[in-house]
């Protein structure tokens, strides 16, 4: 992972580096084999590169209490010179959470209750020198958070899922980078559509929000992915972001970066 961070640093076609909050692999036919920690391993790959933002795609917050990921957040901006891209999700792996006793909810809606209320914990801790906070599942009394973030008011928040009913308006509400988890474009669209639709509702400029979505490798053919990026461009994504399959090697993200140039010029 080091090694291919530090190319796509020297590589002008990436914008940013991306990994994920899991404790179990996914993607992958053996849940049971190694998974470094996400926020230690970003905290480390930031530090080792200078131009690049830097994120996780995206942080569980059930893994978390808010005002700790709150702090984890402005560190990490601090350390990586405020490159960081803040990203939020209410989190969904049954089988990690299970085994580790951690809790995502007693339903749906609970789960999302606590998203809701976790986001905002988080921007006011994030962008007030004082924050109190009163809610069903979290509250802050008098709580700091110092020193702040480098980007202020506070470093994009990178909002991942495409539920229509509470992820979509929580994006419209507080994101200013949107993620869709992936598939037919057709499907990216009318999500994207959706989110639009809840902007207007509530008075905000949807252009102040970044999309992306994932484009999956093939390792012996970057083809694949420029396929999946020209579909996607054409339909006005903002952002591709290539998903290697390891073993991760630099060779892969060079290959794919001469393959998916044109689409940057």
């Amino acid at each position: 992972m080091l090694d291919v961070w530090q190319a796509a640093d020297d590589i002008e076609l990436y914008d940013s580096g991306w990994n994920f909050d899991h404790f179990y692999p996914i993607h992958s036919d053996n849940s049971h084999g190694p998974c470094l920690e996400g926020w230690s391993t970003l905290t480390a790959l930031a530090q080792a590169t200078r131009r690049i933002r830097v994120g996780v795609l995206v942080t569980g917050l059930p893994y978390r209490h808010p005002a700790v990921m709150a702090n984890m957040a402005a560190t990490v901006d601090v350390i990586s010179n405020g490159r960081l891209e803040l990203g939020l999700g209410a989190g969904w792996n049954d089988e990690e959470a299970d085994a580790y006793g951690i809790s995502l909810g007693a339903t749906l809606t609970e789960r999302f209750d606590m998203f809701d209320e976790a986001l905002e914990v988080i921007v006011s801790l994030l962008t007030n020198e004082v924050s109190n906070f009163s809610g069903q599942h979290f509250t802050l009394t008098n709580a700091y958070c110092e020193p702040k973030p480098l980007q202020r008011p506070h470093p994009p928040i990178c909002i991942g899922g495409a539920g229509p009913k509470r992820t979509l308006p929580a994006a419209a509400r507080w994101a200013q980078h949107w993620n869709f988890p992936g598939g037919p474009v057709d499907s990216w669209k009318a999500s994207r559509d959706l989110l639009w639709a809840e902007c207007e509702r509530i008075g905000r400029d949807p252009s102040e929000i970044m999309t992306s979505t994932h484009l999956l490798a093939d390792v012996n053919d970057p083809g694949v992915a420029v396929a999946q990026a020209e579909a996607y461009a054409e339909a006005g994504l903002d952002m591709g972001i290539v998903y290697l399959p390891p073993p991760h090697s630099p060779a892969v993200l060079e290959a794919h970066a001469v393959a998916l140039q044109h689409l940057a010029e």
